[in-house]
């Protein structure tokens, strides 16, 4: 069946790494509600963004960041940003380390530190972004029922 639902093979939403050596999973984060993306960073950080409020009530809305460490397991979690307006879903991490994310009312931007210092609204929901173009200063969103393309200043 095309689309079905099965039943899970975990007792839980997990966040798995594959060793490269063995192609093994191993779990290295157990307690997000439901796990919904990421995006790593050259300095080291792995953001995963949870969605769990789709799913519990009043569950996760927003996005993590995780130190990855030189045996490649995570550490310091901690919220970096929480959504206001619905949900975060795709995220990319600019040629500045700002972290762009979709969210309800279009496109947010945080620095490094978890500041919002910016918004795009968009009258459409926005489920992914990427960035384009030789210098990854255009960034691209898919929405609901539209697609849209802006030119940054990086």
């Amino acid at each position: 069946m095309c689309g079905g639902l099965v039943d899970s093979e975990h007792d839980g939403s997990f966040v798995f790494r594959l060793d490269p050596t063995s192609d093994e999973p191993s779990t290295v984060v157990t307690d997000f509600v439901k796990p919904n993306g990421q995006a790593c960073s050259p300095e080291s950080l792995l953001y995963i963004v949870d969605t769990g409020a789709t799913d519990v009530e009043d569950g996760p809305q927003h996005i993590r960041v995780f130190e990855v460490t030189y045996d490649s397991t995570l550490s310091n979690g901690r919220i970096f940003a929480t959504c206001e307006t619905e949900l975060f879903d795709g995220f990319r991490i600019g040629t500045n380390d700002n972290v762009w994310t979709s969210a309800g009312d279009g496109l947010h931007c945080y620095t490094p530190e978890g500041e919002l210092i910016g918004k795009i609204l968009i009258n459409d929901v926005v489920a992914n972004v990427e960035f384009g173009e030789i210098k990854r200063n255009r960034l691209f969103s898919c929405a609901t029922r539209s697609l849209h393309a802006v030119c940054l200043n990086t």
